[in-house]
């Protein structure tokens, strides 16, 4: 039986339990990959070499190790001490003396970080922001960490992904083909779940304030799905070639860039 527990940063701990799996599961599979090469792309413009960036829930380190092999200093967090020891490990294997460093620090809890102005960017890639029920303190907490001019770049998941919807409504499961639609849901991972919540653009805008400007909405995994359907994808290589190049078209689109498995918004601190 799943079980909701109600408790500060509940999401960390039930990813502790996918720490181990989780390279396997999504960061080396085809669509994770696929997903992913959008975002980088975007990530490698919008943060120069030398800049400090701050990388919120960072998983298993495969953005921030990426960021740093380009001269980029990232200070990389995520609530999920499993997590950060799993990309802790990756850093020692696979680039020691990456700029790269990791600790357990939840979104909720970015006040220790202090209340000067030191980076130059933040990043936060697939769907960790999902886990946050109210985005203002985070919004107001980023403000005080930020130069002006400071390039973010948060990849949330969609409150309406249309893979999603089709796929589950042809398995006649309603209520999984809607479960975005009302702007929460349960989300579970080995008996453990948690709350996910899904802003819509306009939402979001109303939290930025005049801290932030809002400058692009790009969509991620439009055409292409979302990792769940791993397996069928995984039989058509050929199909998710077409897809990726259907996505490079349509991405930027109004309407089609909300309707993905994610969308990737770049933010600009302005100044004070």
């Amino acid at each position: 039986m799943t079980v909701a527990i109600q408790a500060p940063h509940i999401a960390g701990t039930a990813f502790d339990r996918l720490a181990f799996q989780y390279d396997s599961l999504f960061t080396f599979s085809l669509i994770g990959r696929a997903q992913r090469d959008v975002v980088w792309q975007r990530a490698a413009a919008a943060f120069l070499p030398g800049s400090r960036v701050l990388e919120l829930n960072c998983g298993t380190g495969e953005d921030a190790l990426f960021l740093a092999s380009r001269g980029v200093v990232v200070t990389a967090c995520d609530a999920s001490s499993q997590m950060i020891r799993r990309a802790k490990f990756r850093k020692s294997q696979e680039d020691p003396n990456s700029s790269a460093s990791f600790r357990v620090l939840p979104i909720e809890d970015l006040h220790e970080l202090g209340h000067r102005p030191v980076f130059d960017g933040v990043f936060s890639n697939f769907s960790g922001l999902n886990c946050v029920a109210d985005l203002s303190p985070v919004f107001n907490r980023l403000a005080m960490l930020l130069r002006p001019g400071a390039k973010l770049l948060l990849c949330l998941s969609t409150r309406f992904c249309v893979w999603e919807m089709l796929h589950y409504a042809m398995k006649r499961d309603l209520q999984k083909a809607i479960r975005r639609c009302y702007g929460r849901s349960l989300a579970s991972f080995d008996e453990v779940s948690f709350r996910t919540y899904y802003p819509t653009i306009q939402s979001l805008r109303g939290l930025l304030g005049s801290a932030f400007q809002l400058r692009s909405i790009t969509g991620v995994g439009v055409t292409v799905p979302p990792s769940y359907l791993e397996s069928w994808m995984s039989k058509h290589p050929q199909m998710l070639h077409v897809l990726k190049r259907i996505d490079a078209t349509v991405c930027e689109w109004p309407i089609f860039r909300v309707l993905g498995d994610h969308m990737l918004l770049q933010l600009e601190r302005t100044e004070p």
